[in-house]
């Protein structure tokens, strides 16, 4: 069984009612990862359908049957846009915005929390494993615990986990991290993020850490339960993203978009939700201070940014948008001729196959978040390269740095540095560019999403195994 917050599934027909709904697939890594698995193994997936204050009882889709939570209008507001998305998301992400605490939150989280546990308890067979998903359940390994002791449990964090000095500010610190260490396995995006776990584990909670193995102590201070907590990092549907490369339609596709820019010289990409952590801000200003100085002119580079709508309901997320749109605006007003545009801004999601159109179109792709658990986006760019041409500007504060050791490694809050790179990458010759991506598709080949799911899930039955004997 999956435990997130969303079913992987979109209603697509007949919002008002539920007899006759139509439901598709839902776009995404996690949903091309574990989909095929689950048809497979007879399995259930457990999360909200999408629509507050309505009520959908259990049904099939593509073998899988889904089990969905209602909530309440107050709860995806107190819950999900309050607590998951104003608490938790700025605090692991380092506080590049100021993370807010209100105990009203804090009580919706865990009564949400609890629904998505008894949903769970209620359908999961004898034995069953249960795979809980991301930082707005993180109380659910412990209720599953204590509810179903049979379960094997789970639960992987798609965002980073913040350092002790950082963590240290939530006002329930010990209830989370109590909650997460009731699950059997933890995995995380980067070592790094599993080491700050284990900090927070020992200073928090009083747990004793050996080897990745976190010991839960009960009243009498003996070992009540072991977790292991260790990085598994995530990764894309490779398969999917390299037929697409190659599909006539698609390799038409990306000369139509360099053709309607103009044909420059070198083509930009920004791919992004629209987020304070994505460092859209420190690209255009590097983008603008290169045409100021003359390094890159709009007649021969032109960047498209792609800003995907994200919780467009919460006011700093509305502030960042009006910032952006006001810059983009400003730098095409100051640089822009008749012919040519300096910055191409689309507010706007894309299925895969224009994304991946944009991934061929590109030169160079930058990724300059502030902190991100991984960024699949830089992993689609390189596998969409099947002719191992263009580059990639990676921030080292994101997951991906990892693996794509041979991407241009940057600080985004160094704005001379992001913009040398920049030029590193726009003036690479052919050969260099040809030995850095293949390299980076090597990595991404032999880990792709399903090495990602298979490894996490072989992993928790070798140490339930290994517990039980």
């Amino acid at each position: 069984m999956v435990v997130s917050n969303r079913l992987p599934v979109d209603r697509v027909s007949n919002p008002e009612g539920t007899a006759n709904d139509t439901w598709r697939r839902s776009p995404g890594g996690l949903v091309t990862a574990l989909a095929p698995m689950m048809t497979k193994s007879d399995g259930a997936w457990v999360g909200w359908h999408g629509a507050p204050d309505e009520t959908v009882e259990p049904f099939s889709h593509d073998g899988m049957d889904l089990i969905p939570v209602a909530l309440t209008t107050a709860e995806v507001e107190l819950y999900y846009e309050g607590f998951s998305n104003a608490t938790l998301w700025p605090l692991y992400h380092d506080v590049i915005a100021p993370p807010e605490f209100h105990r009203t939150w804090w009580d919706s989280y865990q009564k949400v929390n609890q629904k998505f546990a008894d949903a769970t308890a209620a359908r999961a067979a004898k034995g069953a494993t249960v795979w809980v998903q991301d930082y707005q359940l993180q109380l659910v390994p412990k209720m599953l615990r204590q509810a179903r002791p049979d379960l094997r449990i789970g639960f992987f964090n798609h965002i980073p986990f913040p350092p002790p000095e950082i963590y240290a500010q939530l006002p329930w610190r010990q209830a989370i991290i109590d909650g997460l260490l009731g699950a059997d396995l933890l995995g995380f995006q980067r070592p790094s993020d599993a080491g700050n776990f284990m900090r927070s584990a020992r200073r928090f909670l009083g747990a004793s850490v050996k080897q990745q193995q976190v010991h839960v102590k009960g009243p009498n201070g003996a070992t009540t339960h072991i977790a292991r907590a260790q990085a598994f990092p995530i990764s894309i549907a490779v398969e999917q993203i390299n037929e697409l490369a190659r599909d006539p339609k698609i390799l038409e596709r990306a000369r139509q978009i360099r053709h309607d820019l103009g044909n420059p010289k070198t083509i930009l990409l920004g791919v992004d939700r629209l987020d304070y952590t994505k460092g859209i801000r420190h690209r255009l200003k590097a983008f603008e201070e290169l045409l100021q100085d003359g390094k890159l002119s709009v007649e021969d580079a032109s960047l498209i940014q792609v800003a995907s709508p994200s919780r467009e309901r919460v006011e700093q997320y509305r502030l960042l948008r009006e910032e952006i749109e006001g810059t983009v605006g400003h730098i095409n007003g100051t640089y822009d001729t008749i012919q040519n545009t300096a910055i191409r801004y689309l507010h706007h999601s894309y299925p895969i196959e224009e994304m991946v159109a944009l991934y061929l179109a590109a030169d160079v792709m930058l990724v300059t978040a502030l902190r991100d658990g991984m960024n699949l986006v830089a992993k689609e760019y390189v596998t969409a390269r099947t002719e191992n041409t263009g580059a990639l500007v990676l921030s080292e504060f994101a997951g991906a740095a990892d693996q794509l050791k041979q991407a241009i490694l940057v600080n985004p809050h160094d704005i001379d540095w992001l913009k040398d790179s920049i030029m590193r990458a726009v003036e690479m010759t052919p050969r260099e560019a040809s030995k850095r991506m293949k390299s980076m598709r090597k990595q991404i080949l032999d880990h792709d999403v399903e090495h990602w799911s298979r490894s996490f899930l072989e992993a928790l039955d070798e140490k339930v195994i290994r517990d039980d004997s």
